[in-house]
């Protein structure tokens, strides 16, 4: 006895296949990248709490062509993401990138919860000494080569770094507490050189002589720090005397020596007082200071050298 089977039409077989085939190729199809890959649609994904999906979308927008101030925005919300996702060692990393672009960026109580503010300011606290002590370089190297606007300002950037309340422990203690007191020292004496000089009168046409003066003898030149054929003098003894009564009085002052080929200070003076007393003390201390002699191309030459005097009770 047969059995009958039914039997599918030849028409609708073949449009079954090629249903089936079109389902795959569209399944085979990558789904294409969101058009809303913004920062505000990060934004709004981390505030309902999609952490993964803001995470992907910050990720995308890491572009390295991107603007500084919109990457800086993105690697805060990568970190936020990181530390909400429980990826600590990756947020350490993220906030550590945050930090170095922008070190004085605090998150807003409003914006964050009390434990991403806790890591921010972990990563702050180690980081921040080290930034500082690279910024005053930064000052120290402008002011040496009489740039005192861009020192001005480096100096300033230090000191208010120093009253950040992650870094203002660390700020009352050596290093950090030995570089405020420079950093202050050479911020006002960088104003006091960047002020205008007084206006002065025209002077007086010269008087015609009828014979010209006799040459004058060749000086030799004094070079500066600021000149790069120079190597500088190498200290042997330039020890500052003691204040001679208690209680030392607090100051700063700049003394200025001008160092000979022989290594011996030829003339020294006082370019910004520290008291009348101290200041004769320390230039008569001046005429036992050594030097290795500056030398240029191998030959010694003078030099000029200035040396910031610091007084405080603990001297």
């Amino acid at each position: 006895m047969s059995r009958w089977t039914p039997r599918m039409p030849a028409r609708c077989f073949v449009a079954a296949v090629f249903l089936i085939a079109a389902t795959s190729a569209v399944a085979a199809v990558p789904p294409a990248a969101p058009a809303d890959d913004t920062l505000a649609a990060a934004r709004d994904l981390y505030a309902s709490a999609a952490y993964e999906d803001a995470l992907a979308v910050l990720n995308r927008l890491r572009a390295p062509d991107g603007r500084p101030d919109e990457g800086r925005a993105i690697d805060q919300y990568r970190a936020f993401c990181l530390l909400a996702l429980g990826r600590n060692a990756e947020a350490e990393r993220a906030i550590e990138a945050v930090v170095a672009a922008e070190p004085m960026y605090h998150p807003s109580d409003a914006d964050v919860s009390p434990r991403v503010r806790s890591a921010f300011s972990d990563v702050r606290r180690r980081m921040l000494p080290n930034i500082i002590q690279q910024k005053y370089a930064v000052a120290k190297a402008a002011y040496d080569r009489r740039d005192f606007a861009a020192a001005t300002d480096g100096f300033s950037q230090v000191l208010k770094a120093m009253t950040d309340p992650d870094v203002v422990a660390a700020a009352n203690q050596p290093p950090l507490s030995d570089l405020r007191t420079l950093a202050i020292g050479f911020n006002e004496l960088a104003v006091k050189a960047s002020a205008p000089l007084p206006s002065t009168p025209p002077l007086p046409a010269p008087t015609p002589v009828e014979a010209p003066p006799p040459p004058r003898p060749v000086v030799p030149q004094v070079y500066a720090a600021e000149d790069s054929r120079v190597t500088p003098p190498v200290t042997i003894n330039q020890t500052l005397p003691l204040y001679p009564t208690r209680p030392v009085p607090t100051g700063q002052g700049v003394l200025e020596v001008i160092i000979d080929e022989s290594g011996t200070v030829e003339s020294a003076a006082i370019r910004a007082t520290v008291n009348p007393l101290y200041d004769r003390l320390a230039l008569a201390a001046t005429k036992t200071w050594r030097y290795r002699p500056a030398t240029v191309n191998g030959v010694p030459v003078k030099f000029r050298k200035s040396i910031l005097i610091s007084l405080s009770p603990k001297n």
